[in-house]
């Protein structure tokens, strides 16, 4: 049955073609643990890549549950926690994962920067991931303010005088994403648009503009 669908839509799309240019892409010997052990360096990009995909995948199913106002975002939170089958487990993904992801990048990016992956001809690859890195980072940040907790809410006012301290732009950038005078419900509703509309679809992107490049230009050799 899966071989008569798949060669219904094969007809139509062609696809094979595409999925085989990646099937068949050999993976050189350096980046291979089971060669090198010091190859296993290599494979921080790919685990980045993994909890990206459980944050991606948990955070669909949080969104299923978390209302996004402060009278009942703490409390969906809980309920969450407390009622909903295997609920604890995912946002505890959710939330580890955060850090971890963070973690995973930074190691990721100084293995390119001391293996030199970064020179020519990978320039243009190496700006896509430092722009990856900054958009982790701001969802790292606004996803801290939605549990709605004393914990988030000061920690979200010392990020917006922060941002309140960058050159020329800082008032602006400040009111933008409080919403407002004070860190309230605009605040809670902007981040929460930001964390789950703007942000994503800015990794998305780049993301594919990532393993576009890697394909393109290949694994950079050892150092």
């Amino acid at each position: 049955m899966f071989k008569g669908v798949y060669n219904w839509i094969d007809e139509r799309l062609d696809i094979t073609p595409m999925w085989r240019d990646v099937a068949d892409h050999e993976v050189p010997e350096h980046v291979n643990p089971a060669h090198h052990f010091s190859a296993f360096v290599y494979c921080f990009g790919g685990l980045t890549f993994f909890i990206t995909v459980i944050q991606i995948l948990s955070g669909m199913f949080l969104t299923m549950y978390y209302v996004p106002d402060i009278v009942n975002a703490y409390y969906s939170v809980e309920y969450l926690q407390t009622k909903v089958a295997f609920g604890q487990i995912v946002r505890g993904m959710h939330h580890w994962g955060a850090s971890l992801v963070i973690v995973m990048m930074l190691l990721h990016t100084l293995r390119v920067f001391f293996t030199g992956s970064y020179k020519a001809p990978r320039e243009m690859n190496w700006v896509v991931g430092m722009l990856i890195f900054f958009v982790m980072l701001g969802l790292g940040f606004t996803g801290y303010l939605l549990p709605w907790d004393n914990k988030a809410y000061f920690a979200t006012k010392v990020g917006m005088e922060i941002a309140d301290t960058v050159p020329y732009i800082g008032p602006y950038l400040k009111e933008l994403l409080q919403g407002g005078t004070v860190v309230g419900a605009q605040t809670l509703t902007r981040f929460f648009a930001i964390h789950v509309f703007f942000l994503p679809g800015a990794l998305l992107a780049l993301l594919g503009a990532h393993f576009f490049m890697i394909r393109r230009q290949g694994i950079s050799g050892p150092l």
